[in-house]
């Protein structure tokens, strides 16, 4: 393995850790929290998504304008994204936490996301490598050309990020001031 391989893993496990430590700290990681949100009653889980899109959606556009990082977003089309969505609902709807936070729960000992999580994420990461060049060329028909709004209407990305972002930001303010 190279150095720059070690290097990049290296730094993807320590931001996983900061990711981790986080989602934990801000309760994303409790059942109670995820259910809460699944019923509409706590919003603590939206509030994190929320601010995770603001901050990654600014950062990684700034540091692409200054040449630090590279993006090469892959063409997709509905017919990825919608049984994608359902799969990764309906697992969500059942267990109670997506992948991030099954992870983070199993972290803290939670057993309901350590046993059925970690077997789900296991599986069906198996069934995906397994199955996924077989329905590849079937799955990609009708992709979109432009990955990204800025790429589709040819306008500089800044012009999408800052209405978006005060869009999100009003969201954040609503649910804070709301108590939700």
């Amino acid at each position: 393995m190279t150095a720059e391989k070690k290097s990049r893993l290296i730094k993807g496990l320590i931001t996983g850790i900061i990711f981790g430590f986080l989602l934990q700290r801000g309760g994303a990681t409790r059942y109670n929290v995820i259910i809460g949100q699944l019923m509409l009653q706590d919003f603590t889980v939206v509030k994190i998504i929320v601010t995770a899109i603001i901050t990654g959606m600014i950062g990684i556009y700034f540091l692409l304008d200054r040449g630090l990082v590279e993006l090469s977003p892959k063409n997709h089309s509905l017919k990825q994204v919608i049984p994608g969505g359902l799969i990764f609902g309906v697992g969500f709807a059942l267990l109670g936490y997506c992948p991030g936070t099954i992870a983070g729960a199993a972290g803290q000992g939670s057993l309901d996301a350590l046993i059925p999580g970690l077997i789900g994420i296991t599986l069906g990461s198996g069934l995906y490598a397994r199955f996924h060049e077989n329905f590849g060329d079937l799955l990609a028909r009708g992709s979109f050309e432009k990955p990204t709004l800025p790429e589709r209407w040819n306008i500089n990305h800044w012009k999408i990020i800052f209405p978006l972002a005060g869009i999100l930001l009003a969201l954040l303010l609503l649910l804070e001031f709301r108590g939700l």
